[in-house]
């Protein structure tokens, strides 16, 4: 079975900074969109930000702009989530599902259940 791999969570304190990563040897990320997703038991799936195929538009949800980015790292076949100045609140298991996707097409359209490959997640828990 086809999954993403999802590392670099942990425990950090609040205002710190963390960087994901969100890899796969099964295919070439790069001719996927792909997304990063946060769960919370009891809440709603939510996603933070994505990245359309061949290095699309990112899209960034409202709620963590400025402190949530999404890059590329094609020698890795990876994509990487940047968070600064984290807060308790983005305590989350993060996924990163993918799917493929037409270069012209933004992945902000892409609703959670049209990915295809997700991996198990990786726990960020911010606390003092």
């Amino acid at each position: 079975q086809v999954q993403l791999v999802e590392s670099g969570g942990g425990l950090v304190q609040p205002g710190e900074s963390l960087t994901l990563s969100c890899e796969t040897s099964a295919f070439t990320l790069d001719y996927h969109a792909v997304g990063w997703f946060r769960q919370v038991p009891g809440k709603e799936r939510e996603e933070v930000v994505c990245v359309g195929s061949m290095d699309g538009a990112p899209f960034v949800t409202d709620s963590v702009k400025g402190r949530f980015a999404i890059s590329r790292d094609a020698a890795k076949n990876a994509v990487i989530l940047h968070i600064n100045s984290l807060l308790p609140e983005d305590t989350a298991v993060y996924l990163c599902p993918s799917v493929y996707r037409h270069p012209s097409l933004s992945c902000s359209g892409i609703r959670g259940s049209e990915f295809r490959f997700w991996g198990q997640g990786t726990q960020v828990t911010v606390s003092s």
